[in-house]
């Protein structure tokens, strides 16, 4: 039998794409034995996919960065959408100019796709280039503005009106398979925008709810002393601190080292340590002495899992493995960021986490909300998190043998 190619598109933002995407192409190795899967991702997914020794392939380093013009549209603890769109649309174009080189050139039996939107767009409006099932990654449902500009108001209802035209056109959609990272619940109830379709009901339409992913079972790691102890970690307070993979919380790390010199008055045994990610110089970075800076740690979810109190940004696969693992923590959504909003929304609604505002939290008022937390026992509600397997399920169906090799779904 012919080994299956596929190529793995992975959404570039931070590392919380990644995390999920090396998880299901894992079970989809796991399903189909000799299966063989190409990634085409930029830094930082990058680091994630040479330290799994993954294959990536060779025009990535022609690929746009998204981190970098969304880091440019970010200030302090906001991220401007319109900034962001704006900025993206000419790195877009130049990464659909490279997927149209490489399907040109070499032949994939499927192309997955995690929010690749330039990618999705591009395969509705030139149905030539299509030769190949497709799978499209969502974890959001629609746009939304969140500040007055018109602008931006106009910008997204523009948006939205292209999210819903198949579904409003009652045409097939550019993929064949939409998976959706998380429940029906995670999408809002109510409309796109004025005359558009409500976006629960579209979602439950549109696409396949694998549940949430996650690249371990969070019952071999809860309440794991050897654990701790291989992670150089003893009987202290430990506090982690993340921002993810991009260079956007840099005043969040300087805020939990303000933090740290009031804490160790009342705590004084307690241990901070800053995770900035593989895109924040760690000498940009100013906090006393006693709190440790690290830089990228793989497998970050094991420190999670072994902390006494997690404070993180508002990204979906940090939140999500901190609730799984039932750990306490508080996180700062980003300001003016539409997505880390619904994120912050799915968690109030299960009583998940505390919630924070990073221009509005002094370094006292966050000690204060430290000391409440550090240490407590939680009773999160339990979650699905064989999402990796059942995605791997629902793409594996996209694709068959016939008499000794394997060809793509007859849609073709």
């Amino acid at each position: 039998m012919n080994n299956l190619k596929v190529l793995y598109i992975s959404g570039s933002l931070g590392l919380g794409h990644i995390t999920r995407d090396l998880a299901i192409a894992n079970e989809l190795r796991e399903k189909i034995p000799g299966i063989d899967i190409t990634w085409l991702a930029v830094h930082p997914a990058s680091l994630a996919l040479e330290d799994a020794g993954e294959t990536i392939i060779p025009e990535a380093s022609r690929y746009s960065n998204e981190n970098e013009f969304a880091e440019e549209s970010s200030n302090g603890a906001g991220l401007n959408l319109l900034n962001y769109l704006m900025k993206a649309k000419n790195a877009w174009k130049n990464n659909v100019s490279i997927f149209a080189e490489i399907v040109s050139k070499q032949h994939f039996d499927l192309i997955i796709g995690d929010e690749t939107y330039e990618i999705s767009l591009t395969l509705r409006e030139q149905k030539d280039l299509k030769k190949f099932p497709f799978v499209m990654i969502y974890d959001f449902v629609g746009l939304d503005a969140t500040t007055t500009n018109p602008l931006e108001k106009l910008g997204v209802y523009f948006w939205n009106l292209k999210w819903t035209h198949d579904y409003r056109k009652k045409i097939n959609p550019s993929f064949d398979l939409g998976l959706f990272i998380g429940l029906p619940e995670d999408v809002p109830n109510n409309s796109f925008g004025l005359m558009l379709p409500n976006r629960r009901k579209f979602a439950e339409e549109m696409y396949k709810f694998a549940g949430y992913i996650l690249p371990f079972n969070p019952k071999e790691l809860i309440n794991d002393t050897d654990l701790r102890k291989n992670l150089g970690y003893g009987s202290e307070p430990v506090i982690i601190v993340s921002v993810g993979g991009t260079s956007i919380g840099k005043e969040l790390l300087e805020l939990c080292g303000k933090a740290y010199t009031l804490l160790k008055k009342t705590i004084s045994s307690v241990r901070m340590i800053l995770v900035a990610g593989p895109r924040i110089p760690l000498n940009s970075i100013t906090v006393p002495g006693g709190v440790e800076i690290r830089e990228y740690v793989p497998k970050l979810y094991e420190h999670f899992a072994t902390c006494d109190l997690a404070i993180v940004q508002g990204g979906a696969t940090s939140v999500i493995e901190l609730t799984a693992l039932k750990r306490p923590f508080i996180f700062f959504p980003l300001e003016g960021h539409f997505e880390q909003a619904n994120v912050a929304r799915i968690l109030k609604r299960r009583s998940v986490g505390v919630e924070m505002n990073l221009t509005k939290t002094t370094p006292q008022t966050l000690v204060t909300k430290i000391s409440s937390l550090i240490g407590k026992k939680v009773t999160y509600p339990d979650i699905p998190t064989d999402g990796a397997k059942k995605a791997a399920d629902l793409i594996s169906d996209l694709l068959k043998p016939v008499e000794g090799t394997v060809i793509q779904n007859s849609f073709i």
